[in-house]
């Protein structure tokens, strides 16, 4: 049961992984301005400091978004398993 579970979590990642590549992962001219305009929203590229710990926390959950984005985009279904700490047993 456990290792069909495990099978079903794997397939659930490879699916969203196409997913995100689908929307992603286009090199045209509409997918790089939408990746653009993400990465200076989520400052993908900078700090996330502000002198407002409330401004700081938001800013650091864009930039978690954009970490996601990323991560389902260049890892493989296996990497994205291991970094959900999922183990075989």
């Amino acid at each position: 049961m456990l290792k069909n579970t495990l099978s079903n979590l794997k397939f659930l990642f490879q699916e969203r992984r196409r997913a995100y590549q689908l929307v992603f992962k286009h090199n045209t001219a509409s997918h790089n301005i939408v990746l653009k305009d993400l990465a200076k929203f989520c400052r993908a590229h900078g700090s996330c400091y502000h002198k407002d710990p409330k401004m700081s926390a938001m800013l650091e959950g864009r930039r978690e978004v954009w970490l996601r984005i990323q991560e389902y985009l260049r890892l493989t279904e296996d990497d994205i398993y291991k970094l959900h700490h999922i183990k075989e047993d």
